[in-house]
């Protein structure tokens, strides 16, 4: 994963929740007559290319790109806050 800020294209107002979604294969053996499981082995993770993410806002899931690209049209602007107490 990119270590680059992140913006929902969905509901364009979570920038902070996400999850990432893999992949698992999990192969088994089952007896042919009874359907039973008889072996389970190790699962390994399935590679991909580019990350899935998920909004955790609105459930959206895309690929990190376009997390990215939607926060890179509309950056988050950091404005220097100066409390007036008075």
């Amino acid at each position: 994963m990119q270590e680059k800020p992140y913006f929902c294209p969905n509901c364009r107002s979570n920038r902070i929740k996400f999850s990432v979604i893999t992949s698992y294969a999990q192969s088994f053996l089952k007896d042919a007559l009874s359907g039973n499981i008889t072996e389970f082995n190790d699962p390994d993770a399935i590679p991909e290319d580019e990350p899935m993410i998920q909004c955790l806002v609105c459930s959206f899931t895309g690929n990190e790109l376009r997390f990215i690209k939607q926060a890179e049209r509309e950056p988050r602007i950091n404005t220097p806050t100066t409390p007036q107490y008075g």
